[in-house]
């Protein structure tokens, strides 16, 4: 008999402790569950709400990955675009677009491309406002709607001033990955580029044809991407290095003779009538020895006047003067 109670005691104390430990292992497991769960909110919580970039201007705050955002740089559409961020887009300036943004045409109209409606985009009640130089008289009065970024290019050193831009763009969406992704390529193409002309030893001139007048652009100017970047070696580095380049006749060009000239149709870039073609067949211009070996390339207006600096532009941009290497 006292080995039979023996043998219960034995038996509740072996039931007790096995008790005992699944009861441990519960509290254990619960306690895992609950700071996994403490651990995913704190990883949650530690997305920013704002984050401070650098503009063309300085130091600005502005918010992390906002879902909506006025754009009147078409270069930043086009980035914004290509990083799987374009449905932010509320507001643009969408009668000045390019034909290959066309899609942005359906979001609200932001105003011109030169004035921004102030009062539309109020209402709209963006989170984030992106302008280029042609919108910078308002950027203060902007900037008091919401935060206002300006994103300009270093015409000194233009590949490097685009690169920052695109990374920019990138970090206030987090789209870094990305935009290195993309940039690689980019560089890639831009290298393979740049060999080809300098080896090819032709020289080059950018003229702009705006309703019958020209300009040229040398390096330092607005479209010097085609000399510090894409390697060409310029005709006449002295030219003046301004937005709107240096007025110049015909006899200028048969004066300096470059053996390539790109041409925008500024004219043509803005929905006017004028024809590039007026240019090349012009007398003078076939005198020179781009005319005569057929090396005078139509560029896209709408790119190279409209934007130029995003990451489907750039890759357009050197579709455009790839043949003058081939």
């Amino acid at each position: 008999m006292k080995k039979i109670v023996i043998g219960v005691i034995t038996i509740g104390m072996f039931l007790g402790l096995a008790a005992c430990g699944s009861s441990t292992t519960q509290e254990e497991s619960q306690t895992a569950a609950s700071t996994a769960a403490q651990s995913e909110v704190s990883t949650e919580d530690d997305t920013p709400t704002d984050i401070e970039v650098t503009d063309s201007n300085g130091k600005v705050t502005v918010p992390y990955q906002p879902e909506k955002v006025v754009v009147f740089d078409n270069s930043a559409l086009d980035t914004m675009n290509v990083l799987g961020v374009g449905d932010r887009v509320v507001g643009a300036a969408t009668s000045n677009l390019p034909a290959y943004l066309s899609a942005f045409e359906t979001v609200e109209s932001a105003g011109g491309i030169k004035e921004p409606d102030l009062e539309k985009i109020n209402q709209l009640q963006p989170d984030l406002i992106i302008i280029s130089g042609r919108q910078r008289d308002y950027q203060d009065e902007l900037a008091a709607i919401a935060p206002t970024i300006f994103l300009s290019v270093d015409n000194d050193d233009t590949w490097t001033s685009i690169e920052s831009n695109i990374q920019t763009l990138a970090e206030i969406f987090g789209k870094e990955e990305e935009a290195q992704r993309q940039m690689a390529d980019l560089q890639s193409q831009i290298d393979t580029l740049h060999a080809s002309a300098e080896e090819s030893e032709l020289t080059a001139l950018i003229v702009m044809v705006n309703e019958g007048n020209l300009s040229a652009f040398g390096p330092g100017s607005r479209y010097s991407i085609l000399y510090d970047t894409f390697g060409f070696i310029p005709v006449d580095d002295t030219l003046e290095a301004s937005t709107h380049g240096e007025s110049i006749s015909y006899e200028f060009l048969l004066e300096k003779n470059p053996d390539l000239i790109f041409v925008v149709d500024r004219t043509q870039a803005i929905g006017g009538e004028e024809s590039q073609s007026a240019f090349i067949s012009n007398e003078i211009v076939q005198e020179t020895t781009a005319g005569q070996n057929d090396h005078i390339i139509e560029l896209d207006a709408a790119v190279w006047y409209l934007a130029g600096s995003g990451i489907e532009s750039i890759e357009r941009m050197l579709a455009d003067v790839q043949p003058a290497v081939e």
